[in-house]
């Protein structure tokens, strides 16, 4: 019997509707494969052009929270102006920590407004030294501590500054929504194939990766003082520890490699975008997260960037006693960029 919750749903699933994903990654134990995640993966130019790709890069997914840094832009669009380690946090998926909570406490201070202006759900701290030392002192699940409180704040604060209601501003029909819609539209050249709501309370747009690419690519290609895309991605290059967090592969990433701009979002979701305009776009079929950052230091070294300092997120032990058996990796799913025959975005 289907659960009423989810007596919306088309029923039974066609199997015409499933992504054709490939094998992304695989993990093996004493030389036997144990676990496959498939996916897709794209990379492209700075023009759009599909440089690599592998799965069904055009089929429309749900970006989860690689979208803050969009929505992020949407805001400094509308005249969000806030100091570069405040603006990464309004493209955050946070882990929780002090320097998290107290920013988006600064971001509502900063315009008058308390977290009783929040709109988003409670959590309890997303990484996992920050949630035991918060449970520790007694913590308990709130909206400051949750991933998501940096860009919730900063939406709150563009109401302010725009004389839009901030109750109810998380509401499709909003000024402040329809304004990130358009700015998504714009950034990825796609209009979204659906509209959904993120685990935050947040509208969410079904997008392809090759339209998430490409707008990480604007992001990190854009220059100039009056460029919204530029100041966003300029804090979260700046300020990569307030984007994730300690012991955050995102937030190695970006330190690792200069220039790079990066942001993941849960069910297996990596954005990445270099200084010349090409981006990566990943996506995880079963939503694990694992494999999400071996797949994607695999098309940055088939693009040719240096990854030879990332060796510590590119790939993953297996233990089994104590000691290595295996190895978690990304699959060689990947042509040469001169052999690669995928499929161009209209």
């Amino acid at each position: 019997m289907i659960s009423p919750a989810l007596a919306h749903l088309p029923t039974p699933l066609a199997t015409a509707t499933l992504p054709q994903h490939a094998p992304l990654a695989v993990q093996t134990r004493d030389g036997l494969v144990e676990s496959v995640h498939y996916g897709s993966a794209i990379a492209t130019a700075a023009d759009g052009r599909t440089l690599l790709a592998a799965g069904e890069p055009l089929a429309p997914f749900y970006p989860r929270s690689a979208l803050k840094p969009l929505q992020a832009v949407a805001m400094v669009r509308a005249g969000l102006d806030l100091p570069d380690e405040l603006l990464a946090l309004a493209s955050a998926s946070h882990s929780g920590g002090g320097a998290h909570r107290d920013g988006a406490l600064r971001i509502l201070e900063l315009h008058g407004l308390t977290p009783e202006d929040l709109e988003n759900t409670t959590d309890l701290p997303y990484g996992v030294r920050e949630r035991e030392e918060w449970l520790g002192g007694g913590g308990q699940s709130t909206q400051l501590a949750q991933n998501c409180s940096g860009k919730h704040a900063a939406m709150a604060a563009t109401c302010v500054i725009n004389g839009w209601p901030v109750p109810g501003h998380l509401d499709p029909a909003h000024p402040l929504q329809q304004l990130v819609a358009r700015t998504v539209a714009d950034l990825t050249g796609e209009d979204p194939e659906r509209t959904s709501t993120d685990g935050c309370g947040t509208p969410l747009f079904a997008l392809s990766l090759h339209g998430m690419a490409r707008a990480f690519g604007r992001l990190a290609s854009a220059t100039g003082s009056g460029s919204a895309e530029a100041a966003v991605a300029g804090a979260m290059r700046r300020h990569p520890e307030m984007v994730a967090g300690e012991d955050r592969d995102v937030t190695e990433l970006m330190l690792l490699v200069p220039g790079l701009l990066a942001k993941d979002g849960f069910e297996g979701v990596q954005l990445v975008g270099l200084p010349d305009g090409r981006a990566v776009a990943v996506k995880i079929a079963d939503g694990g997260d694992r494999a999400r950052m071996p797949v994607t230091v695999r098309v940055l070294a088939a693009l040719g960037v240096d990854t030879s300092p990332l060796s510590r997120i590119a790939a993953a032990t297996v233990l089994g006693g104590g000691r290595p058996v295996g190895l978690l990796q990304a699959a060689d799913f990947l042509p040469s960029p001169e052999t690669c025959n995928a499929p161009e975005a209209p």
